[in-house]
């Protein structure tokens, strides 16, 4: 999987097996296919997300409605443009969908920013690790 973004933010086995089974569980794992061969993994989850609950340093740009969630996007190096399909993907099961990144992700930040996310705030992960927020609500 691709991991030029920032090398540090997927350490140690990340993501688990049991982190894929969940995804699996909860029907939100999904894989882009290029002529048969799968090139991409991300997961599309239903909220809530208990790591969302709480955010610093701003405001969700909508906390009253459901929302989806994006994680564990991953992608062959020499795949191209899997990031949009993802978004377009996602957008359609829910048009208020949910993101946080690393903040030394400088790639994903920007592909955010480009496709019509808006930066909310800062979340931290139950290990008490920080990332930056986003939201993208059409």
């Amino acid at each position: 999987m691709r991991a030029d973004g920032n090398l540090n933010q997927w350490a140690g086995n990340y993501p688990s097996l049991a982190a894929v089974e969940a995804d699996i569980e909860c029907q939100g794992s999904f894989v882009v296919e290029d002529d048969g061969i799968v090139v991409a993994y991300f997961a599309c989850l239903p909220s809530p997300e208990p790591t969302y609950a709480e955010i610093f340093d701003g405001a969700w740009l909508d906390d009253s409605k459901p929302y989806h969630v994006i994680h564990r996007i991953g992608s062959l190096p020499q795949v191209h443009g899997i990031f949009r399909s993802i978004i377009d993907f996602c957008i359609e099961r829910d048009p208020n969908i949910r993101i946080d990144t690393h903040r030394d992700n400088k790639i994903m930040q920007h592909l955010l920013l480009h496709n019509g996310f808006a930066y909310c705030g800062i979340i931290y992960l139950a290990s008490g690790d920080e990332r930056l927020a986003y939201q993208r609500k059409l």
